[in-house]
């Protein structure tokens, strides 16, 4: 007996469009960035220190929405490949900066992400293109502040 095809009445939900989406495009970049030895949150991280100078651990997490017990793996992570380094600040508190290593290895991991976001524009029709990121970005950055 063949089988029955499914109905999705979820595919009509855009909360679960939106999740099905995200979760399928970071795991295909996630993909990418592991083939020069980085987590997709590695290279957001790696993005915002060279932004930010002087970001300390707690500001980048608040900025990733990462508590802050899962900054310590995040930052240890990044110190041990040689691609951050701390400098103290205070008495208590060190700000990130990128080493030269850490440069290096951001410029492969912009190229890499240039291409996908290309790509992935690349899925969307002509016309919605300019409204897709100010649309994503209404649903969440504006949240932030709350």
């Amino acid at each position: 007996m063949p089988a029955r095809a499914m109905k999705d009445p979820l595919s009509r939900l855009p909360g679960y469009a939106l999740r099905r989406a995200a979760s399928a495009m970071i795991a295909e970049l996630a993909g990418r960035l592991s083939e020069i030895g980085l987590r997709h949150t590695d290279a957001s991280a790696l993005l915002l220190i060279e932004a930010n100078e002087d970001v300390t651990a707690s500001a980048l997490g608040r900025m990733l929405d990462i508590q802050r017990a899962n900054m310590v793996p995040l930052v240890g992570r990044l110190e041990a490949a040689g691609l951050i380094e701390r400098e103290p600040i205070d008495g208590k508190s060190h700000s990130l900066r990128l080493t030269a290593r850490g440069h290096a290895r951001l410029a492969e991991a912009r190229a890499i992400i240039d291409q996908f976001e290309g790509e992935l524009l690349g899925r969307i029709p002509a016309e919605h293109r300019a409204h897709l990121l100010p649309a994503l970005n209404a649903l969440w950055i504006n949240d932030k502040s709350g």
